[in-house]
């Protein structure tokens, strides 16, 4: 009797063993498809940029000779690179600080009690349907002929000068584009997180005696850590490589005021047929957004909720 309970058992562990296999398999056919789409636009692209960057390759010819590490040292020396590399991390670091305060600003504003709601938070996520090109092709005739003409009957100078055309001043224009059509994702992950504060801290903060301001600190901050966390990941990386806007708006100019790294990977790329250098400073770009996000997870990820 012992024998036989025992091999029904082991007869039992077996016919689970082959349900839960099955189940594992058919769970990894249904993966397949998005596995197979990530390896071949992906993981293998990936993989190929790699070794191009180690060659001459003008993105043309069938031909071309593997050169190892020249065209990284090439990149370290090149100050037209390192003034692509300055001119980007200036615009990012302004582009982020707007693009976050007041996607956070609207979000508080928009999660408030106020008179059509819905209507407003529909207003301002219209932008995000729009292609940025698109956007950029607008702004660019504004900046060139309304604005001055505004500017010139008011007696406004600062209106009456092209904004686009001067090379201090370009990197604003794009600032402004970029910040208007790219403030919406940001504000909607910032309300879908305004959701997830208790109000229970926040009324019992109310009878302690804390304000407005307070209670944001103190509550509603911790709360948006993550959602701070993507937003700041989206931003930087949408500010480091920026690209559709200057192609609508400057070309990288006037003269090379506003080429980003982007830019410049694509006017080495396609313009001056370097293509293995090109992809050796894309690859650059991606090492350096790789190791900021990094920091950037790694430290706000301490001052979340539970952590502090």
């Amino acid at each position: 009797m012992e024998v036989e309970h025992t091999l029904r058992r082991k007869w039992v562990g077996i016919v689970s063993r082959s349900h839960a296999n099955r189940r594992s398999f058919n769970y990894f056919l249904f993966t397949l498809p998005a596995l197979l789409l990530y390896l071949g636009f992906f993981i293998y692209p990936s993989i190929l940029g790699v070794l191009y960057s180690l060659t001459d390759w003008d993105g043309l010819s069938k031909s071309y000779h593997f050169i190892g590490l020249d065209n990284y040292f090439a990149v370290f020396k090149d100050v037209r690179f390192g003034q692509a590399l300055i001119f980007t991390f200036k615009y990012t670091i302004i582009a982020v600080i707007l693009k976050i305060a007041l996607a956070l600003g609207l979000a508080l504003l928009l999660n408030g009690n106020i008179k059509f709601r819905g209507f407003m938070r529909s207003v301002y996520f219209f932008p995000a349907v729009l292609s940025l090109i698109t956007v950029g092709l607008i702004f660019n005739q504004i900046f060139y002929t309304i604005l001055p003409k505004i500017g010139e009957q008011l007696g406004i100078e600062v209106l009456s000068k092209n904004i686009l055309g001067d090379p201090d001043t370009a990197i604003f224009g794009l600032i402004i584009v970029n910040v208007w059509s790219g403030i919406a994702v940001p504000m909607v992950i910032f309300l879908a997180g305004l959701s997830s504060v208790p109000n229970d801290l926040h009324e019992a903060a109310t009878i302690d005696g804390a304000n407005s301001l307070q209670r944001f600190f103190s509550i509603t901050l911790p709360f948006l850590i993550p959602m701070l966390n993507v937003n700041l990941v989206l931003s930087i990386k949408g500010g480091l490589t920026v690209f559709d806007s200057i192609v609508a708006m400057t070309q990288g100019g006037p003269g090379t005021a506003t080429e980003s790294i982007a830019y410049l990977i694509y006017a080495h790329g396609m313009n001056e047929f370097k293509f293995g250098y090109a992809t050796a400073e894309s690859i650059f770009i991606f090492i350096m957004i790789a190791f900021i996000s990094f920091l950037q997870l790694k430290w706000l990820n301490k001052k979340e909720v539970g952590q502090l």
